[in-house]
């Protein structure tokens, strides 16, 4: 009985506390109109075909892009700030963890918007429906 009594209010705790999440899949439906701006970086050769963290794996054909805090499913808009082309990507994995950077994208959607033998671009993001 003491053992019940103990164990109880833990549970309660742990229940409560795992419906209490910043960050949430979906569509980023509360993020929308979020914008940020700053360095893009594209993956390297090795990330083809590893799992990203939402458990898909990477494949530099498709449209997609790693951001450190936006829910992933968002589309979000990248701008090349120099030359105004955008792509719609969609978030499917966390980082970049290199300081100034802000957004790392898929091979084909950094060549959409930029040359990757420059390997950095400055762009503006912004979440889209």
């Amino acid at each position: 009985m003491n053992v019940i009594l103990v164990k109880l209010p833990l549970f309660v705790l742990f229940l409560a506390m795992s419906g209490c999440s910043t960050v949430q899949s979906g569509t980023g439906g509360d993020w929308i109109g979020y914008s940020e701006s700053g360095l893009a970086s594209f993956y390297a050769d090795k990330h083809q075909n590893k799992k990203t963290a939402n458990g898909e794996l990477y494949k530099h054909a498709l449209k997609t892009a790693a951001h450190r805090r936006l829910p992933f499913g968002s589309n979000v808009k990248v701008t090349n700030i120099n030359n105004g082309k955008s792509v719609v990507v969609k978030v499917n994995d966390r980082g970049p963890f290199v300081k100034g950077r802000i957004i790392d994208l898929s091979k084909s959607a950094f060549s959409i918007i930029g040359n990757p033998s420059s390997g950095l671009i400055n762009v503006k993001i912004e979440v889209i429906r």
